[in-house]
């Protein structure tokens, strides 16, 4: 079989050493590489609604007292699902970060800060849960939704946007304050702490409102970042279908490193605006259509260095951010833990130093950690049971990393491509794969059947028959692929085998008349539309000189009409199979190459005897003689008497029928099948016809079926042989 070069990657994607990922059986990519696609996931992200509230000065204030002044300014963005779903697809929760071809990159906390402007520095959003609605939200706004609102501790988004959207102008300050609360959960609920519920946002968030300014010293950012890593981490798993988390923030993160699937502005801006989301504010342009995960993933797989920005905000005027989150940014490079209520994730920008400008060496290990599920009862103070990660997050200043200026990044891609997943997508689709597997399957088996038996050892002969064997049997149910015939001459196997036969049937396009004398003869609407095609694993025909000619194999269909295959007395596709050497009780006579030829063979029909039976074994004989081409008898037609009752239930090729049962009739170009036409003008071959009656059969030896185009050849070369 000749070789194909193909990358290491498409036998194995890796990774070759498991240390880093070591739960690789569970990620997605390994469904994908087996060929179970699950499709581009459900994005949950409810920003739609946002724009319909509408806030009083008073209200825009208390907001950004509490640290979401620039979060609210960000519209809804159009989320691109099938990119959504391919970078999760490189999503690694082993290492919080993505796996590119390139390296590893992820979404730091400086992106949080230049993205979605919120504080990346400050208090680790935690607090206490609830299992129950009515309490907190009785205190903190003023009401409690009903069971329709309400399930667990979570309430619904469109309670809070029907009863809060619009804070009433004469509104005390109580009012002004409990409406913000309802903003800010909503806020928070459709974007940075979007559930997969669909609407739903858990109350647990409003006490963290209860006063605005001590709101403002959380780091709501890194809490988003937290969640999203959360997020992704659940949706990399083979066995999900959503994901959830500030999609908004993993997308333009996306459109700013990654140069894949980025939307063509429609205008340049002008001047930046902060926070750097707002760059995709607007009417784009591009091509979206027919992007699917397929697509993406292909991208991410092919990724080239010129295809990632590594410091995409280097050149922003950064006279537009704010000074506290230009003087946080440091923090951006803290190797910490996150932390969003029941939610601790790793911060790894050891892993990622291109990312920050500096050269990447090989990183450190990374712990394992057990992401434990927390916070199920309702009034328990999460801040008992995190204790070594709200340490960590203390301690956040401690563990700024820093470049090393002697990294090797040569260095670094030999040991990454060690411990990565080189590629999601396989190179070469599986039912490729299986074809090519297919044919070097049945090139083995040619070579077996060819292979030169004589002068061997026993235990060789053993082996090779066992090569033989197993091939066969693995192309034992493969249907249409290519036949090999093999030349094993029989004196080499010692005694000459019969191969198996097998009989695909084949339309052949011409549809039964209504007045179809075959209607109700017992043949179904599908076996009359076909016909017998013969496929040969291995045929061994009886040749007087030993010699094997490699014969063409056809099916003989003319005109759309049918044929009887002569056989071994085996039952192939529901169709009869006679043998021309035994007394026939009843068998049918049809012409196929009536409209072919021009000539006129008929059929006898009525009561068949012994005699007839006979006589039909002196027309056909087992070694039948074909004709010399050379002989002068080019245009002897072979007729039958037409002898019609009106009982009788003949085929007549002329009307198109494409009954199973009748026998086959080759046209040869210039010389028409004849013997012994004395016999048959003294007493023409007849068919009984009746649906009651057994077909008798009896085993001949069976060679394929000739083409009409080489009859002629073989009557040259003097071969014995039944027509079938």
């Amino acid at each position: 079989m000749e070789e194909i070069g193909m990358d290491p990657s498409a036998a194995n994607p890796g990774p070759i050493d498991g240390s880093v990922l070591y739960d690789q059986d569970k990620h997605v990519s390994s469904a994908v590489w087996d060929g179970q696609e699950r499709g581009a996931l459900r994005c949950h992200e409810h920003t739609s609604k946002l724009g319909e509230w509408r806030l009083t000065p008073k209200q825009i204030e208390l907001v950004e007292k509490a640290g979401f002044g620039y979060l609210r300014k960000i519209p809804a963005i159009s989320l691109d699902n099938p990119l959504i779903s391919a970078l999760v697809e490189r999503w690694r929760r082993e290492t919080n970060t993505f796996h590119f071809t390139v390296g590893e990159m992820t979404v730091t906390l400086q992106d949080v800060a230049f993205l979605l402007g919120l504080a990346i520095d400050g208090m680790p959003v935690i607090g206490i849960t609830y299992t129950t609605c009515g309490t907190v939200c009785e205190k903190y706004l003023g009401k409690a939704p009903d069971s329709t609102y309400a399930s667990g501790g979570m309430v619904k988004l469109s309670w809070l946007k029907e009863f809060f959207s619009q804070c009433p102008e004469n509104a005390t300050i109580e009012e002004i304050e409990r409406h913000t609360r309802a903003y800010l959960l909503y806020l928070v609920g459709s974007t940075i702490f979007s559930t997969t519920t669909g609407n739903k946002v858990p109350v647990m968030y409003l006490p963290l409102f209860e006063n605005f300014e001590n709101a403002g010293r959380y780091a709501w950012g890194a809490a988003a970042l937290a969640f999203l890593y959360r997020a992704l981490g659940n949706a990399s798993v083979r066995s999900q279908s959503t994901i959830c988390g500030c999609l908004t923030l993993l997308q333009c993160w996306s459109y700013y490193h990654l140069n894949i699937g980025r939307p063509k502005l429609n205008r340049d801006p002008i001047h930046e605006h902060f926070p750097f989301v707002l760059r995709w504010k607007g009417k784009q342009s591009g091509p979206t259509t027919n992007r699917d995960v397929v697509f993406y993933r292909k991208a991410l797989d092919s990724l080239e260095p010129c295809d990632v920005e590594w410091l995409p905000y280097k050149y922003m005027d950064s006279t537009i951010i704010p000074e506290e989150i230009r003087n946080s940014l440091v923090l951006g490079r803290s190797k910490t833990m996150l932390i969003c209520f029941d939610k601790a994730e790793r911060h790894l920008p050891n892993r990622v130093l291109r990312q920050y400008g500096m050269l990447q060496p090989i990183p450190e290990d990374v712990p394992q950690w057990v992401r434990k599920s927390r916070g199920v009862d309702g009034g328990v103070d999460l801040s008992g049971k995190m204790e070594s990660e709200l340490n960590e997050w203390a301690d956040r200043a401690l563990h700024i990393v820093d470049g090393d200026d002697d990294a090797d990044e040569n260095e670094y891609m030999v040991w990454y491509l060690r411990i990565t997943r080189k590629v999601v997508g396989r190179p070469i689709s599986l039912s490729s794969e299986f074809q090519r597997t297919i044919g070097g399957v049945r090139e083995i088996s040619y070579l077996a059947e060819t292979f030169p038996l004589k002068g061997l050892l026993p235990e060789q002969f053993e082996s090779i028959s066992r090569i033989r064997s197993i091939a066969q049997e693995c192309l034992r149910d493969q249907v249409g692929g290519t036949v090999v015939v093999s030349p094993i001459v029989g004196t080499e196997l010692g005694k000459r085998t019969r191969g198996k036969e097998r009989v695909r049937r084949k339309g052949t396009g011409k549809r039964r008349r209504s007045n179809d004398p075959m209607e109700g003869h017992g043949a179904s609407e599908d076996e009359s539309q076909y016909c017998g095609m013969v496929e040969v694993d291995q045929l061994h025909p009886h040749h007087t000189n030993d010699e094997v000619d490699h014969l063409p194999l056809c099916t003989t269909v003319l005109e759309g009409e049918a044929a009887l295959l002569l056989d071994t007395p085996n039952k192939v596709d529901d169709m009869q199979l006679h043998d021309a050497t035994d007394g026939i009780d009843a068998s049918h006579f049809c012409d196929p190459c009536n409209e072919a030829d021009g000539s006129n063979m008929l059929n006898s029909i009525g009561e068949s005897d012994l005699q007839t039976a006979k006589t039909v074994e002196e027309v056909i004989p087992l070694s039948f003689e074909l004709p010399d081409a050379t002989n002068g008898n080019t245009d002897l037609e072979i007729h039958n008497e037409t002898n019609k009752p009106e009982d009788s239930q003949g085929c007549n090729a002329t009307n198109g029928i494409n009954g199973p049962q009748t026998l086959v009739a080759t046209d040869v170009n210039k010389a028409q099948i004849h013997g012994a036409t004395d016999k048959v003008s003294e007493s023409q071959p007849s068919d009984a016809v009746h649906s009651d009656q057994q077909m008798v059969k009896e085993e001949v030896e069976v060679v394929p079926q000739l083409s009409h185009e080489n009859t002629e050849d073989l009557a040259q070369q003097g071969d014995n042989s039944v027509i079938a």
